[in-house]
């Protein structure tokens, strides 16, 4: 993120691309939750007229009365007041954040939680927790894909836009994208939460859920997602999930023509090496992709 688009974000001055660019950093989602504070707070009513009175009246002369122009000086303590309602609140809103942690395009993450559990959060993706609250309360917030590696210990909570993991030590994954929600378990159970209704997922058990449609599948025990070690692997999944995760892998736009999106997909595509990547999702799907600067079109074979 370059060192001024914080100030031309603030003053609305970003270019559709700077927008982009700082939309993707790692502060971002920070930024806007101050910003939104910010724009919240208002200070507080102060009659200027009425403090100058007073003080005129504490420091006026006896003898003789000398009037001076405090006008100059109301623009200050005006500006004063404000800054210092902004400074306080954003103190206290900062203090009260939970733990925010979000990846980029192409970029993963380890995170070592305060009881020693380990997440691995995926590209584009994003968790929040209370540290302060943890060793009552171990609750995450989820938006995107994660694998964790849960010490044993108190209930252990992943919730989600689509539905809520719980769990008290065990190995699993979770992705949540746009109308695409898997949960897979590897190692120990998991309890899965959707719309109320509750499904208890043992090792090597695999749950998902594509546009309301629930289905069961399987996986190695003991294991780990394809995603850790470079690859993405999919089971019957449309194809529009397949190259939305292509996007976020290779950090590369992705335009489509005339393809049907959700003709499902089963394969492994690469997440290091692009043009084999671009092979191993056009060949099974037959489709053809033309690959420019930082852009792609995948289109029908047929298409002129």
């Amino acid at each position: 993120m370059q060192e001024n688009h914080l100030s031309k974000w603030i003053d609305q001055e970003l270019t559709e691309a700077e927008l982009k660019e700082f939309k993707a950093s790692e502060g971002y989602a920070t930024y806007e939750k101050i910003k939104a504070v910010s724009d919240r707070l208002s200070a507080p009513d102060f009659d200027t007229d009425q403090a100058f009175a007073a003080i005129r009246q504490r420091t006026a002369p006896v003898a003789e009365t000398k009037v001076l122009s405090l006008r100059p000086y109301t623009r200050f303590l005006k500006v004063a007041a404000a800054i210092v309602l902004l400074i306080s609140g954003a103190y206290v809103y900062l203090n009260s954040l939970d733990t925010h942690i979000a990846t980029q395009f192409a970029e993963n993450k380890t995170i070592t939680l305060p009881d020693n559990s380990n997440v691995i959060l995926n590209a584009g993706s994003q968790l929040s927790y209370d540290e302060d609250q943890w060793d009552t309360e171990r609750n995450i917030t989820l938006s995107g894909e994660a694998f964790f590696k849960v010490a044993k210990g108190k209930k252990f909570t992943v919730a989600t836009d689509a539905g809520t993991v719980t769990v008290l030590g065990t190995q699993f994954n979770v992705v949540q994208r746009d109308g695409y929600f898997k949960v897979s378990c590897y190692e120990g159970l998991v309890s899965v939460l959707i719309a109320g209704e509750e499904t208890r997922l043992p090792a090597g058990k695999t749950l998902t859920k594509i546009k309301g449609t629930i289905s069961a599948a399987s996986v190695t025990k003991n294991g780990k997602p394809s995603w850790i070690d470079k690859e993405s692997t999919f089971q019957s999944v449309p194809l529009r999930f397949v190259l939305d995760e292509f996007e976020r892998q290779h950090n590369v736009e992705v335009v489509t023509k005339a393809i049907d999106l959700d003709k499902v997909y089963t394969g492994t595509f690469s997440n290091d090496n692009t043009e084999l990547a671009l092979k191993s999702i056009s060949i099974p799907s037959q489709i053809k992709f033309k690959f420019e600067g930082n852009k792609v079109l995948f289109y029908a074979q047929d298409t002129p």
